[in-house]
């Protein structure tokens, strides 16, 4: 009888352990960590978005040309930059995403209202602005490893009559 009661036992708790580690893989696979980092965009918290980065993350804005690297340098360069110059931004993903393993890509439109300055010292304007693009994410271990972002510079310097 303790036997049965112990294999039993052992068996439900195999399977607890096994449901709960899918559970946590779901939780980390690539879409839901790109999902994750919109939200916390959208909810306007740099730290929060920072921190589905990898230490080593690669983040690549193809109208700069080049990669800024690291958690850190990412969170300054690019999202708190974004984020204080558009206070009410808003990241919409359009259509659904496109997941391969652990790459996710899909087209978005940026929007929101330029009422704070630009890091490199460009003044406000206080324009709307909606502009479109596209995005590739990897993500490794639950942390995104590389984003690269292609999108329309000159309508967005159009929008904001800074050309």
């Amino acid at each position: 009888m303790l036997r049965r009661h112990f294999l039993v036992t052992s068996a439900v708790a195999a399977f607890a352990v096994g449901v709960a580690s899918h559970i946590s893989l779901a939780a980390d696979s690539a879409d839901a960590v790109v999902q994750a980092y919109l939200a916390a965009w959208n909810a306007h918290d740099s730290a929060k978005a920072a921190s589905f980065f990898a230490d080593n993350v690669v983040y690549y804005d193809a109208s700069v040309g080049k990669p800024i690297e690291g958690r850190d340098a990412a969170k300054t360069a690019v999202i708190d930059n974004f984020l204080t110059a558009v206070p009410d931004a808003v990241w919409t993903i359009k259509g659904q995403p496109v997941v391969q393993g652990d790459r996710v890509a899909f087209e978005w439109e940026f929007a929101g209202n330029n009422t704070g300055p630009w890091g490199d010292g460009t003044k406000a304007t206080g324009k709307h602005f909606a502009f479109t693009g596209a995005s590739v994410f990897s993500v490794k271990d639950g942390k995104i490893v590389t984003q690269n972002d292609y999108y329309d510079a000159l309508g967005l310097y159009k929008q904001l009559g800074l050309m």
